[in-house]
């Protein structure tokens, strides 16, 4: 399930936070891997750098860029999972919603998330 957005209006992912379930199938190697979108820039960070910029739904599709990111040094798993995440995020992948879970999917690679909950 996903919806239509219209210019102009916020998305319905606004204002929320969403944890990495899985990323590839694999298990995130950082506890704190997660994505927020904010009203108009999204933040992720899968346990190393920090990527966040502009972002904006169209049809099942998140549109998100330019993306800036941080350039710490990283290696193991951690990093092969933050490019992952980072060609995920920059190939508008397919979202599918479906209650408190969503899945992303594009450029090979594919991203289960949970919604974390705020203020409950």
């Amino acid at each position: 399930m996903s919806g239509c957005s219209v210019p102009g209006e916020p998305s319905h992912l606004a204002h929320s936070t969403w944890r990495f379930v899985s990323i590839d199938g694999e298990q995130p190697a950082a506890s704190q891997a997660a994505i927020v979108f904010d009203e108009q820039a999204l933040d992720a960070n899968v346990g190393c750098n920090a990527l966040g910029g502009p972002w904006r739904t169209e049809d099942d599709r998140i549109i998100a860029g330019p993306l800036d990111q941080t350039e710490k040094f990283c290696e193991g798993p951690v990093w092969a999972q933050e490019k992952a995440v980072g060609a995920l995020l920059v190939a508008a992948p397919r979202f599918e919603l479906e209650g408190d879970t969503m899945v992303l999917r594009s450029n090979g690679h594919t991203a289960k998330l949970q919604r974390e909950n705020v203020g409950g």
